[in-house]
């Protein structure tokens, strides 16, 4: 009696061949997403550590305060 369960065809080799060329991909595009994760994290972890009169500061943008002239703001 003979068992044929380790015996791969050419169709079950590319079938092989094609699932793990998309768990590559699938553990290529995981690891982006956690560096992404982390980067995130680490600015969050720097905002945390800022005092919080930082937090509580102005806007620094100088534009975002100046008045516009009167013909603009009608238009």
């Amino acid at each position: 009696m003979s068992n044929d369960y380790f015996r791969e065809t050419r169709s079950t080799n590319l079938a092989f061949w094609g699932l793990g060329q998309m768990m590559r991909g699938a553990g290529m595009a995981a690891a982006f997403v956690v560096a992404i994760g982390l980067v995130l994290w680490a600015l969050y972890a720097v905002g945390l550590l800022l005092p919080e009169e930082s937090k509580q500061a102005p806007d620094p943008n100088t534009w975002s305060s100046l008045a516009l002239p009167a013909e603009e703001r009608t238009a």
